[in-house]
């Protein structure tokens, strides 16, 4: 990958489409890891105004650490950006109140956190008139479908939706991210024991990322070793059981007779 390029590519579509939609520039929500750090410094290059937010909620300390790290070195190096830690465990707390028990299972409330962001996303965005950039990769966003509808799912633009783990790690690198970051475990921050993404899924994206290229090949399965098809099993369970975020909300047609 021409790192360099890519890179150029991407500030240069991010600035145009703000620049097409009328608005000032964008609202990134940074968890501490490489995925939204990445994304964060992509907007903060186009010159447009940035605001990123860091919104724990039951947070990791080295969570919250490494966000805020990320925000101070953004604040530093890029005066168009502006950071904001916004702790929203209160607010989380609320909801659960006014929620019937019966509901609040794990997952439940694992994806409540995750709407609640984009709700506070979307509130500073829409006040400042700014777009929501999205920080979900390719093997997340179109392979596994790990993320939340609605949630961190629900974004105006995904800037490095078309690209793989690996290539986020190296555009990481070029934009000289913290090295924290970069050697944390990935992981969606929305669970009290800090579990990571590869515990959740059951592979590693380095082993994900060959799977969903296999797919996208149709390549004999004989030639793999076991682990690369018990990854490849996770892989296609995962997409298709995640497979309605990835498509267009379903539509009702109502037939012309009916009408």
């Amino acid at each position: 990958m021409q790192t360099d390029r890519v890179i150029d590519h991407i500030v240069k579509w991010l600035k145009n489409y703000a620049d097409k939609s009328n608005l000032r520039g964008f609202t990134v929500g940074v968890s501490g890891g490489i995925d939204s750090a990445v994304t964060s410094c992509l907007c903060a290059e186009t010159g447009k105004d940035v605001i990123v937010l860091n919104m724990p909620i039951y947070q990791a300390a080295e969570q919250i650490s490494l966000a805020s790290g990320h925000i101070d070195r953004l604040e530093k190096k890029y005066s168009n950006v502006i950071g904001v830690n916004l702790e929203l465990t209160e607010i989380f707390d609320s909801i659960k109140t006014v929620f019937p028990s019966s509901i609040q299972d794990d997952l439940t409330l694992a994806n409540t956190r995750s709407r609640l962001r984009m709700l506070t996303l979307y509130a500073f965005a829409s006040h400042n008139k700014m777009l929501v950039a999205g920080t979900g990769n390719k093997v997340e966003d179109f392979g596994v479908g790990f993320y939340t509808k609605y949630g961190d799912g629900g974004v105006d633009i995904s800037p490095i939706a078309d690209l793989m783990k690996s290539e986020v790690y190296a555009i990481g690198k070029e934009l000289d991210i913290i090295q924290g970051i970069i050697d944390a475990p990935p992981t969606d921050g929305l669970w009290e024991d800090n579990r990571t993404d590869e515990n959740q899924i059951g592979a590693g994206y380095d082993e994900l990322e060959k799977a969903m290229k296999f797919d996208e090949k149709n390549e004999n399965e004989a030639d793999l070793s076991k682990r690369e098809k018990d990854v490849l099993a996770i892989y296609r369970k995962f997409h298709g059981i995640n497979r309605h975020k990835m498509e267009p909300i379903p539509v009702c047609k109502i037939p012309d007779q009916y009408r």
